[in-house]
């Protein structure tokens, strides 16, 4: 079923299967629930105070913490920033929908129109929907012409015009991609760029309130709002800055790079986040003023987390804890009860168990599962792994109006040269203990793409496969891993093994693992 018949089947019925039930099974008087879903991007799950990892100071969210269930397990299942969003968004995997690698510059790759996302459904349902902040579900706009109409200054941005690329979000304040903190633009309803020259977080918070004091008060309302830092580059606000400056912030002990640009990255990214802890503040403050917090599904998470200097690495595509590791935590008064919650919770599982929890339908394209009664304490069987997977570039160039990224040129001479891209990269899973990992030779330390020739030699000296195991127990920082060529030479790489055989079936995804 496509996105048109989904819709069409829904109609005028649709309320009718939006009836909320009460955590602990007894029934009340339907009400829909509103949802605040908010996330960050490139921001870890140990950059918070509560979790005692990061010297980060984060009031709002560790107070948040004591009225919300916080999944200490919750995954980024493929890190980076739009396979995570269209797992959001659809339910779905990114060999499914397409989503396995960045919309980015000369790439033809986007999210499809006729894909059915969690807007679509709320919309349905006579949801008033919004979305503020970075989408990057969309091509950049120079890809499909010169001289675009919505003339974005950023080769990554562009505007999503009205309709059925946006996904049921009818109230739109929001861009593709641009890094651009201090200075953001946004587009509405028309190819105008929005200029504004703010703090893109306290902006995109102001906004948010805005909209949620204008709804129309009768219906529900969904307002998804994507804040970009602190994701690079590490700038964030002067106060928030000087609440760190002359601090000591020791390193996590994995940190192999401590120079003079890791210092200053890391105290700006940890000013970053506690900007985004104040503006979630402002957020919950809103509701609570507006009388709208008792009835209100309120959400925080982000697209995948931030390395640091750990391993030697800065960014994310990788399967470590700082990468894969994305906070989640989510409050429902009086029907979610506080609490910690260790399942590993997967990215495609958000929006099937976020419909469910609303008691609304679940398309049968969805592939995640519904998690729902687990939030609610309800009898459930829990996920044991959640599957983590990393894609090279298929290669189909698109740049009318400019040059493809250096990503996308080598994805390209991937393809001239005969390898299948969904060969490469890694697969693996992580539980509640482990981190297992087969690597058909993932990009280097310094986020370099992946070199055609480099790869053609290692498949030819049959050097290019290797193994590895984290016990995340005894080893939380992934310092000793267990290392093999073969499955078989560890048992419990063995049956690992077997379990993401099963996982690449399921998803029809051609990486071999042997």
């Amino acid at each position: 079923m496509d996105r048109r018949d989904f819709l069409k089947k829904m109609g005028a019925g649709a309320a009718a299967l939006a009836i909320p039930r009460l955590a602990y099974g007894a029934e009340k008087p339907a009400k829909k629930p509103n949802l605040l879903f908010v996330m960050a991007d490139q921001f870890r799950k140990q950059a918070m105070g509560f979790m005692n990892q990061d010297p980060v100071r984060t009031p709002n969210f560790d107070r948040f913490t004591g009225n919300a269930l916080v999944c200490t397990n919750a995954i980024s299942s493929c890190p980076i920033c739009t396979p995570f969003r269209a797992m959001l968004m659809t339910g779905r995997y990114p060999l499914s929908s397409g989503m396995t690698a960045n919309c980015q510059p000369g790439l033809d790759l986007e999210l499809g129109e006729n894909e059915i996302c969690i807007g679509d459904i709320l919309k349905a349902n006579g949801y008033q929907t919004g979305y503020i902040g970075k989408w990057h579900l969309d091509m950049p706009s120079r890809n499909k012409m010169k001289d675009p109409p919505d003339n974005p200054s950023d080769p990554w941005d562009g505007w999503t015009p009205p309709g059925a690329r946006r996904h049921g979000f009818d109230f739109w304040y929001a861009y593709n991609c641009n890094n651009s903190h201090f200075n953001p633009n946004y587009w509405k309803d028309n190819p105008e760029k929005i200029e504004a020259q703010e703090w893109s977080v306290k902006h995109e918070r102001n906004i948010a309130i805005e909209f949620i004091k204008n709804r129309q008060k009768d219906k529900p309302f969904a307002l998804f709002v994507s804040w970009n830092p602190p994701h690079p580059p590490f700038i964030a606000p002067q106060r928030a800055i000087s609440a760190y400056e002359g601090r000591k912030l020791p390193a996590r002990p994995n940190v192999t790079l401590a120079d003079e640009k890791f210092q200053e990255s890391r105290l700006h990214y940890f000013a970053a986040v506690s900007s985004c802890d104040f503006n979630f503040g402002r957020l919950l403050a809103a509701l609570d003023e507006l009388g709208v917090a008792d009835n209100t599904i309120v959400v925080f998470t982000a697209d995948h987390g931030e390395m640091m200097g750990s391993h030697g690495r800065f960014g994310k595509h990788i399967w470590y804890e700082e990468s894969i590791g994305i906070p989640f935590m989510i409050r429902w008064p009086g029907r979610i009860k506080p609490r910690r919650e260790d399942m590993p919770f997967a990215s495609y599982d958000f929006m099937p168990t976020l419909l469910g929890l609303m008691q609304l339908p679940i398309p049968e394209v969805v592939e995640g599962t519904d998690y729902s009664k687990v939030l609610l304490r309800k009898k459930m069987s829990k996920p044991t792994a959640a599957f983590i997977a990393n894609y090279s570039n298929p290669g189909k160039v698109l740049a009318v109006g400019q040059e493809p990224s250096q990503w996308v040129s080598e994805g390209a001479r991937l393809r001239e040269m005969g390898i299948d891209w969904r060969t490469l990269e890694y697969r693996g899973l992580r539980t509640k203990q482990y981190t297992y990992v087969v690597d058909r030779y993932t990009e280097g330390p310094a986020g370099t793409p992946q070199n055609a020739s480099d790869i053609t030699k290692a498949i030819s000296e049959g050097t290019i496969t290797k193994r590895l195991l984290y016990d995340n127990k005894t080893d939380p920082y992934q310092l000793k891993p267990v290392e093999a060529i073969h499955a078989k030479e560890n048992p419990i790489m063995a049956e690992l093994d077997k379990e993401l055989q099963q996982w690449l079936t399921k998803m029809n995804d051609p990486f071999p693992l042997s």
